[in-house]
């Protein structure tokens, strides 16, 4: 399993936090993961978890509520993406004060005109986001696609676009769950520039300040109790954002 040095700042970053506050909830949907701490904060992160072919998700039997946090955070580095899943929520969790004073973007609009996507713009998108493409096509740019899940592109064609002929990236930050980020990053050349985006999205500018990423677009949880049913629901991302706030950061 590859490793990236995200995994490691992330759990840095947080690491004296969650020693200081409980997981009081885990809610392991079948579409996003919900953790709220004791200090009232809550985040999600994706459910990624692959060939499921028994009853078994987990291999051991951990209740991390009522627990320290720090226990939790631990899995970040986790071999299997369903553990990750569950700290990553929790490190969003554990940012949940900051993320609120980020400003918000509801419609992208801002995103949009930060990174001049305009006709001919070339966008390179890692992950399928289906209201996006209606935008870029309104706005008649040219798209390229990598999604493995639906079969969309070769990620070797996709990487030589990423070196010679995109000028935006789009990287859902599900990425950070199967350990591709930083590949995938490695591949960029310098004159793209990077949006991280999905619910996913750790709004901590310093996790990313080793790579090329130039702004994050996360989703902050606003209404608690529909945030969690719509999780425990197996319901997806346009449920959570009616009771979310889809926020920004800028990062260069």
């Amino acid at each position: 399993m590859k490793t990236m040095i995200l995994n490691d700042k992330l759990f840095n970053l947080f690491r004296d936090k969650a020693q200081k506050v409980h997981v009081d909830l885990l809610c392991l949907g079948l579409g996003y993961t919900a953790v709220v701490t004791s200090d009232g904060g809550i985040g999600i992160a994706y459910t990624y978890f692959e060939n499921k072919k028994s009853c078994m998700l987990l291999n051991e039997t951990i209740d991390y509520e009522d627990r320290p946090a720090s226990e939790l955070l631990e899995k970040i580095k986790s071999g299997a993406t369903i553990e990750r899943s569950m700290a990553l929520a929790l490190v969003n969790a554990l940012n949940y004060q900051n993320a609120l004073q980020s400003p918000e973007d509801e419609n992208n609009e801002i995103m949009f005109e930060k990174f001049k996507i305009s006709k001919g713009t070339k966008v390179a998108m890692v992950g399928y986001f289906g209201p996006l493409i209606k935008r870029f096509e309104q706005r008649e740019a040219v798209l390229d696609i990598l999604d493995q899940s639906r079969g969309l592109g070769r990620m070797e064609d996709f990487y030589k676009k990423l070196k010679n002929w995109a000028d935006v990236l789009f990287l859902t930050s599900t990425s950070i769950l199967n350990n591709s980020t930083e590949e995938i990053l490695a591949n960029v050349h310098a004159k793209v520039k990077t949006i991280m985006l999905g619910p996913s999205t750790p709004m901590v500018a310093e996790a990313f300040d080793h790579l090329p990423v130039h702004m994050l677009a996360g989703t902050v949880p606003l209404d608690r109790e529909n945030v969690i049913k719509a999780v425990r629901h197996g319901m997806g991302t346009p449920v959570l954002h009616r009771f979310s706030r889809k926020s920004f950061l800028s990062l260069a």
